[in-house]
């Protein structure tokens, strides 16, 4: 690689590497696993960065690298998750306790998601990829993302936890006047 391509992905890393850990971290549910799979993507990125910063959207392409990724994870061994009731919390020290409450209920919910519905999940409504987006990063039809959608939500909907976060929120916006509707 040459020396300005280098500087382009060191650049790109930079700039994305926060951005990049944090998809990887709602695809895999564990902090530590994130890190690796974005290393892994990014690696691959790196072998082919000539092809990825010529593409129109450099970090659609590094994204669609990162969700391959995962899915290589299930798909080459079996990895023995063990799923706890409550993933560790991981609050920064500017986050408020109920925030991490209500991030390691969100993280239970899409642990119990299956790959694809998550993966769909985090892109659409965690990311804001249109159907269209999410659709060319997963390699599939806009409608598979729109079922695998609407199949996760509907799960997501049932997490105890979640309605329980759901119902208070639209109490604090009622109190506040917000309003509480959808």
């Amino acid at each position: 690689m040459q020396a300005e391509q280098e500087a382009q992905f060191q650049e790109f890393v930079r700039a994305r590497w926060s951005h990049l850990v944090r998809t990887a971290y709602l695809l895999t549910g564990d902090r530590h696993h994130a890190e690796d799979l974005t290393q892994t993507a990014l690696a691959k990125a790196y072998r082919s960065w000539r092809r990825v910063s010529r593409s129109d959207h450099p970090e659609a392409y590094v994204r669609r690298m990162l969700v391959s990724c995962n899915s290589d994870r299930f798909r080459k061994r079996r990895v023995a998750e063990s799923l706890t009731a409550v993933p560790p919390e991981y609050a920064g020290p500017d986050d408020a306790v109920s925030r991490a409450d209500e991030r390691g209920t969100l993280m239970a919910a899409l642990a119990g998601l299956p790959p694809r519905q998550r993966a769909v999940v985090v892109l659409r409504y965690w990311e804001d990829l249109s159907e269209a987006e999410a659709a060319e990063v997963l390699g599939c039809s806009p409608g598979t993302v729109k079922s695998q959608a609407s199949k996760g939500l509907a799960k997501l909907r049932t997490f105890p936890g979640l309605a329980r976060t759901q119902e208070s929120s639209a109490r604090d916006r009622a109190a506040a006047g917000q309003g509480g509707g959808r």
